[in-house]
This record gives C-alpha cells, sequence and structure tokens, in this order.
C-alpha cells in the first residue's frame, strides 16, 4: 500500500486482534500529529484480521521462507494438475500434506511465544489449516498469505490427485492443443448406435469418479472428526472449568481448616497453662491448710498456758490473804 512502511504494517497485523483496533487507531493519531492525512487515511482502512487469519498473517511474518515454500508447491501443484500428471500430482500432494502439517504446528508454537494468544485449546487451527489448504488452489489466497495481511480465513475446496475443473488455469499451451484435437464427428444419426468413449477416456472418468468420491468420504470424515473435536474440546474446557473451582474449594478448606488448626493449638497452650496454674493452687491451698493446722495448734497450746498461769497467779493470791 503506497505511502505506508511496510514494517508498519506488518508490526500491526503481528498484533493480536483484540489490540488492533486500538494499535491501528494509535498509527492513524500518530501520523496525523506528523502532517501526513494520506498515511492517516491508508491506516484508519486497515481491517481488523479474525484470529485465524491473524496466526496466518503471524506465520507469514516470522517464517517467511516457510510460507515460501508453501507457494512455491502450491505453483508445482497447479502445473502438474494444468498437465494432467498423475503420478507427480499424487507425490506433490503427499508433500502438501505434510507441509500443511509442519506449517499448523509452527502456528501453534509462534501462538505459545505470543503473550496475548488465546490459550493453545482455542486456537482456531482448523481454520488455519483449511487457509493454508486453500492456498494451493487459489492464486490469490496464496498472495494474501506470503504478504501477511490476509483478514479472514479461507476455505479450501479441495485438491485431489486428479484434478478439477473449476480450480484448472486456462493457458496458451492448453488453447494449442484443443486446436490440435480432431473435430469431433457429428452427433449419432437416427438409428446408429453412438460411438463408445476411448478406453483412455473411460478410465479417466473412472478415476476422476473414484476420486471424488474419495475425497467426499474424506470431508465427510473431517466434519465428524471437527465435530468430535469441537466436542472434546468443549468438555475439555468443562472439566478444566469444574477442575479451576475444585482447587479454589480445596485451597479455601485448607486454609479454614488451617485456621482452626491453629485455634485448637492455641487452646492447647492456654489448657496447659490453666492446668499448671491449678496444680500450683492446688499445692497452695495444701500448703495453706497444713499451715493452719499447725497454728491452730500452736494457738491452742498457748492459750492453754496462758489458762495455767492464770491459774497459779489466781492460787498464790488466795495463799497470801490467808496468811494475813
Amino acid at each position: 500500500m503506497p505511502g505506508l512502511s511496510a514494517e508498519l504494517v506488518q508490526q500491526l497485523y503481528r498484533t493480536p486482534p483484540d489490540r488492533f483496533v486500538a494499535a491501528r487507531d494509535a498509527a492513524v493519531a500518530d501520523a496525523r500529529r506528523a502532517g501526513d492525512p494520506t498515511t492517516a487515511r491508508q491506516l484508519a482502512r486497515l481491517r481488523r484480521p479474525t484470529v485465524a487469519a491473524w496466526l496466518v498473517n503471524l506465520l507469514a511474518i516470522r517464517r517467511p521462507e516457510l510460507v515460501a515454500d508453501l507457494v512455491q508447491l502450491a505453483d508445482a501443484l497447479r502445473v502438474a494438475q494444468r498437465e494432467l500428471r498423475g503420478p507427480r500430482l499424487r507425490e506433490l500432494s503427499a508433500q502438501r500434506r505434510a507441509v500443511v502439517g509442519a506449517l499448523v504446528a509452527e502456528v501453534r508454537k509462534l501462538a505459545a511465544a505470543e503473550p496475548d494468544a488465546p490459550p493453545a485449546n482455542r486456537l482456531p487451527l482448523a481454520e488455519v489449516e483449511e487457509t493454508l489448504n486453500a492456498a494451493f488452489s487459489d492464486v490469490e489466497v496464496a498472495e494474501q498469505v506470503r504478504a501477511g495481511r490476509l483478514l479472514r480465513a479461507a476455505t479450501y475446496a479441495g485438491f485431489g490427485e486428479v484434478p478439477r475443473p473449476q480450480l484448472r488455469l486456462v493457458t496458451g499451451d492448453e488453447e494449442e492443443r484443443e486446436a490440435e484435437r480432431p473435430a469431433r464427428r457429428p452427433g449419432p444419426q437416427r438409428g446408429r448406435p453412438e460411438a463408445a468413449p476411448r478406453p483412455d477416456r473411460a478410465a479417466e472418468r473412472a478415476e476422476q469418479a473414484a476420486q471424488r468420491a474419495a475425497r467426499a468420504e474424506r470431508a465427510r470424515q473431517r466434519r465428524a472428526l471437527d465435530r468430535e473435536l469441537a466436542k472434546a474440546q468443549a468438555d475439555q474446557e468443562r472439566a478444566e472449568a469444574e477442575l479451576t473451582e475444585a482447587t479454589g474449594q480445596e485451597r479455601d478448606g485448607a486454609a479454614v481448616l488451617d485456621g482452626l488448626e491453629s485455634e485448637l493449638a492455641e487452646l492447647e497452650r492456654r489448657r496447659a497453662v490453666a492446668e499448671q496454674d491449678l496444680s500450683r493452687a492446688k499445692l497452695a491451698r495444701r500448703a495453706a491448710e497444713r499451715a493452719v493446722t499447725v497454728a491452730r495448734r500452736r494457738a491452742g497450746e498457748v492459750e492453754a498456758a496462758v489458762e495455767a498461769l492464770a491459774a497459779e497467779e489466781g492460787n498464790a493470791d488466795a495463799g497470801g490473804g490467808a496468811a494475813d
């Protein structure tokens, strides 16, 4: 896009979708402050990509050599398709499956390295795979993938080992081959049997029908697997949510138990102190009881001595009066 820095565009398109609008608006404001309204308008026209498109853009920006290999292989597949080279097409189709699988694995790694990327179990990797496969059959999609400016995931229409008519590219070579073919004979006359198709064409049609049936079966299996994957992912998310809740409850229960154990330990300590105080009090009471007993006995003895002394003094006083 003229007037725009390729670096700035790449920086925006490797920004996670939930932060894309804010980053774009900030870039627009910077361009306006810099007195560049043209760049500001061009930036404002940039649209936020979906998560799947962002992952493909991230792959193109971070690992452009891998995307270049994909585009090169797509060109070779289209050539083999146009030329009806069955063995070569089967070989390249096997390479396509291997390349797409490796690229999807690389996308998973790149997303794991992004701090604001969705969690691994929520990455739309199926849409990423469909988009990469679509790049093999659609030159425009391949160019968008290579540029790293994809806005939404593309759909793979199918690319079997036998070419499909809607994916063929008409070239000058094909027109020449068509012109060199002998003209078709007029249709069968009434009463005359129609000529049977050539054996090689019949075999080719049978092979094409078999390939279409195989593709339909693979598509059916893929849809079934996608449904199972979606259900498994939903079950996983639900199980993880239950695990998170149970973990929180366990943590809260452990905290309550720890608090009760701390309180119990404090009560045990206070009980031990109270038992010691009670034992000391019992000992003190017993000592006091013994002291009281001794004091009472001593007081009785002193009281008896006083009474005896008083009696002696009374006798003495009585004897002195008689002598007088």
